[in-house]
């Protein structure tokens, strides 16, 4: 069982930019890690992923602006977020998912509000 607590949300200009943090309770290095977001009314998408063996990918929307990065003697993972823009304002959550077929951990999620 995997537990996993986000933060570092909150309201920030646009231009700016904010760290979020994964913070998971038992051993995620093996695990792949993921960052999803939900807009009100919209579907939670992926937004960036990383593997056990650190391979990254991110949605286009992204690409250039975000970086995902993990610790493994932590169990944490991070999102740091530059360039942000009004459309990135969201709940942003962090999934843990062993393998394709095995059942996937959310944390609470944490809102991320972009507006100047």
């Amino acid at each position: 069982q995997v537990q996993l607590v986000e933060s570092g949300g909150g309201l920030v200009q646009p231009g700016g930019s904010l760290r979020l943090s994964c913070a998971a309770s038992g051993r995620i290095s093996t695990y792949t890690m993921a960052w999803y977001r939900q807009a009100p009314g919209k579907q939670r998408d992926l937004v960036a992923r990383i593997t056990s063996g650190g391979y990254t990918n991110y949605a286009d929307s992204v690409k250039g602006r975000f970086t995902i990065s993990r610790d493994h003697a932590k169990n944490m993972v991070y999102l740091q977020m530059n360039s942000l823009k009004p459309e990135d304002t969201a709940v942003y959550y962090c999934q843990a998912k062993l393998n394709p077929w095995a059942a996937d951990y959310w944390g609470q999620g944490t809102q991320v509000t972009v507006s100047s």
